[in-house]
């Protein structure tokens, strides 16, 4: 690689033809996006020799709001145990149970006892399906110990198994030996080195941070966490985390080729999946950190994506030929120029007023009714017992409301609201029956941590 090491925390800009990337395959890569059924992007960087040449929000997503990466927050935490194997903090061939002691009497199933931190990291704890629900069936509070009590149905190390507690228990293990919360431990050691900041972790009911879910953060800090793995955990002329810690974790340690989709049967690192094209961290619904170091390139990807795969396809058949082929700037402007403007289609039409109750069946089981006024503006409040979430709405284009934003109105008897929760991939659909009286809440895409609707943003302090 060369000239690709970062000198400062703000990440340069340049243009696709001065980085040797054609415009016009971007501009495909875009289109790809916007036109495949089940995928909606966000947001958009792509990177090459750490320069930032081509970006993109679609409003009402931007690029100061974090967004939530689902399970793209399994590669921070593994950069977080990085840290903590430089620092002696533990060893990848500690078990678990090391670590947990006061568990040590209960959990007597050799297989358990022998899980270690490495098969964590590479999602081979010996068991055949995932066990998160399982183990918190038996402590719902301590997901560690509900993980410990169900034992391997193989040895550990043998057998890949995508399961949200390996990742859980790793980040336990950190907090315990750190003392620290992993965004706490992270800041000094990544967070400010890299310029990232005004990130939030989401929590279980022990306290801890999840670990394998529930990041947020926005699509600089993805991109940016890419690039520190491109240049071998070098930045700004210092050596965050050792080469080889971040060779170890972007190699396949266990063989996964049993998963349907092509890139993700490619073999499986430390909390990274190997591709069919260098390297990625992923999350549901299209949270994508790719790094491809034959061509010295990061892509930094949200959406609400239901179809994954497809975002990755659309990026093998456009963006790669795209790469080394030249360009112009005429394309380079027209690609900016349309990057610039992008956005989800908001609804519009006439003010419609009133209360309605939710239709059996909804989506959302909790809420009880819609509030419809129109008080110095159109607002909706939504009900869910003793929560009340109230929002502006926009007609014809999208109005927000701290973490929320929304559009509506009635056009022709359809009587629609649609509410983004913007610091998440998600969108709530509401259907008015203004004959009825009623509301049917229809999610695009549900959540997959309950909450109430007002949770549905990153948790502060």
């Amino acid at each position: 690689m060369t000239d690709q090491t970062i000198a400062a925390t703000t990440l340069p800009r340049t243009t696709p033809s001065a980085e040797g990337i054609d415009a016009r395959g971007i501009d495909a890569f875009v289109t790809a996006l916007e036109t495949t059924a089940d995928v909606e992007p966000h947001s958009l960087m792509i990177l090459r020799h750490g320069r930032v040449l081509a970006e993109g929000w679609w409003a009402p997503y931007a690029p100061d709001r974090v967004h939530l990466l689902y399970s793209l927050s399994k590669s921070f935490t593994s950069t977080a145990v990085g840290f903590a194997v430089a620092e002696g903090l533990l060893g990848l061939d500690d078990t678990i149970i090391s670590h947990f002691p006061e568990l040590d009497a209960e959990i007597t199933d050799e297989r358990s006892r022998r899980i270690r931190v490495r098969h964590l990291l590479a999602m081979a704890s010996g068991h055949r399906d995932e066990t998160v629900e399982r183990a918190y069936a038996l402590d719902p509070v301590d997901l560690v110990r509900g993980f410990l009590l169900l034992p391997p149905d193989e040895e550990p190390g043998t057998l890949f198994c995508y399961n949200q507690p390996c990742t859980f228990t790793l980040g336990a293990i950190v907090q315990r030996a750190s003392g620290l919360s992993l965004t706490e431990y992270l800041t000094p050691r990544l967070f400010d080195k890299l310029g990232i900041s005004g990130v939030g972790w989401q929590r279980d009911d022990s306290g801890r941070q999840l670990g394998f879910s529930g990041f947020h953060a926005t699509t600089e800090a993805v991109a940016k966490l890419g690039q520190l793995y491109l240049q071998r955990g070098a930045w700004a002329g210092e050596q965050l985390l050792s080469p080889e810690w971040v060779d170890e974790a972007t190699r396949a340690h266990i063989d996964n080729s049993v998963w349907e989709n092509p890139d993700w049967r490619q073999g499986y690192g430390f909390q990274f999946w190997m591709a069919r094209h260098g390297y990625r961290g992923d999350g549901a619904y299209g949270q994508f950190c790719v790094i491809l170091p034959e061509h010295d390139v990061v892509v930094a990807i949200t959406s609400q994506s239901p179809d994954m795969q497809a975002v990755l396809d659309a990026a093998w058949t456009h963006l790669l030929p795209a790469i080394d082929a030249p360009s112009t700037a005429d394309a380079d402007a027209a690609l900016a120029s349309r990057l610039d403007g992008a956005g989800l289609h908001p609804r519009g039409g006439d003010v419609f007023t009133g209360t309605f109750v939710a239709a059996q069946g909804s989506d959302v089981s909790t809420l009880t009714e819609v509030r419809l006024a129109d008080d110095d503006g159109w607002i909706a409040t939504l009900v869910e017992g003793e929560h009340e979430l109230r929002l502006r709405i926009g007609r014809g284009t999208w109005t927000t409301t701290d973490a929320f934003t929304v559009s509506g109105g009635d056009e022709s008897g359809e009587a629609r609201i649609d509410v983004i929760f913007v610091e998440t991939p998600h969108r709530l659909h509401l259907r008015f029956d203004r004959l009825e009286g009623t509301v049917t809440a229809r999610w695009e895409t549900e959540p997959l941590h309950a909450a109430p609707l007002a949770d549905l943003r990153m948790p502060r302090a």
